[in-house]
Order: C-alpha cells, then structure tokens, then sequence
C-alpha cells in the first residue's frame, strides 16, 4: 500500500482523518507502521504494554479475555474503522493490556506509535472526539456483555447470539462456545435441543435457523 493510498483508506475508514491538516495528516503517515498479519496471529496479549494504536485497515481482530484453562470469553471484535477499548485504556493509562488480540482474518492495520497517538490526540480535536467517543461505545457494549453474563441463562445467550448472525450461520460449535465463554459440550447440546424443537437446522459447521420467532421467545425469557 502506497502512502496516497494508506490516506485514501485512513480518510474514508476514520473520518477525523478527513478533517486533518495535511501536513499532520503527512506526519501521521510517516510516523505510523502499516502491518499485515495472517488469520490466527495474535496482535497483542495480556500482560504486554501496549506500543502503539492500532488503526484497522482490513480483517477482524477478535478481543478475548483467557482463563487459566484455556476457556475463552469474547469481549468484543474490531473491524475497519472502530477502535479497540483496550488499547485506548493501555495508551491512555500507560498500563499493559488485560486481554489477548488474534486476527480472526488476515488484517491490515496502520498503527501510531505512543508519541504519535499523544500528538494527534492533543493536536486534532476530531481525532480527539473520535478515540473518546469509541471508547465511550464500547463500554456500553462490555457493560451489555457483563449484563447477559450475569443475569441471562446461556441458552438464551445462544439464542441472542444465533440472532445477530442472519439466517444461515457458517460457524463452528467450538467458535460460538469461544463467543459465549462457555464450552463446545454445553453450546452442542442446546443447539440440538434447539434442532430437536424445530428452532434451527444443523449441518456440518453450518447453522441455518427455521423458526426466528421461537429464539427470540427464548432470548427474551425471564
């Protein structure tokens, strides 16, 4: 990727970029690091300090936090044009990150260096209210996770979670156990009771659902 390139994609993925004077905007293309990294790389882990502000060009980046026996609880994805909470927080308090990044896909992604970050964060007010206000997006959505967590049973997580991905789902038992904190037994067992009720139809790591109407009864439950 060239650099007009890089400000093409950097303008139309992060609008504040739009509103940036060139010669930062210039700055900001020098200063950066532009990475590619296949599907399954990690990007960053816990307990490293964090070095730079990923900016995501292309891919997904899964955030996940790793219990002590390996069980995997999604906090959130990243992709192009959103920020990670977790970095923002690292960059922001200095402190090192409290969960793991893996590309869930190849990903590009155009990184600012701590000095750079501070820079444009204190030079560029719509840089400034863009960081601030993802940040602000994505404790809502840790604070929804939270929430169901505590307070909803895991079929009726399932049920939601099966609802936000359309109608024909190319997932795998183990994937949406990963998305659940949970495991592949457990989320196994309810989809076949799901299948087994006429809610969905399984086949090899594919989900297709039959009967919307009955998961949103049982993700609504009380």
């Amino acid at each position: 990727m060239d650099t007009q390139e890089l400000k093409r994609s950097l303008k139309t993925l992060y609008p504040a970029f739009e509103s940036m004077p060139d010669a930062l905007l210039q700055y900001a293309v020098d200063h950066g690091v532009l990475r590619v990294a296949p599907a399954g790389s990690v990007m960053f882990d816990e307990k490293n300090p964090c070095q730079a502000f990923p900016m995501l060009l292309d891919g997904v980046i899964r955030v996940s936090k790793i219990a002590a026996n390996g069980r995997e609880l999604q906090l959130y994805r990243v992709v192009p044009g959103e920020s990670c909470i977790l970095s923002t927080s690292c960059m922001l308090g200095t402190a090192p990150y409290t969960a793991r990044g893996t590309a869930e896909t190849d990903v590009t992604v155009f990184a600012l260096p701590a000095t750079l970050f501070d820079k444009l964060l204190s030079e560029h007010q719509p840089f400034r209210s863009y960081v601030f206000t993802l940040f602000a997006d994505r404790i809502i959505d840790l604070m929804q996770l939270v929430e169901a967590v505590a307070f909803q049973k895991l079929d009726q997580r399932l049920a939601s979670l099966l609802l936000g991905k359309g109608k024909l789902i190319h997932t795998t038992h183990q994937a949406l156990a990963d998305e659940l904190g949970s495991v592949r037994e457990i989320v196994s067992r309810l989809l076949k009771s799901f299948a087994e009720q006429g809610y969905v139809s399984l086949g090899r790591e594919q989900i297709e659902i039959v009967n919307p109407g009955a998961l949103r009864k049982v993700a609504a439950a009380a």
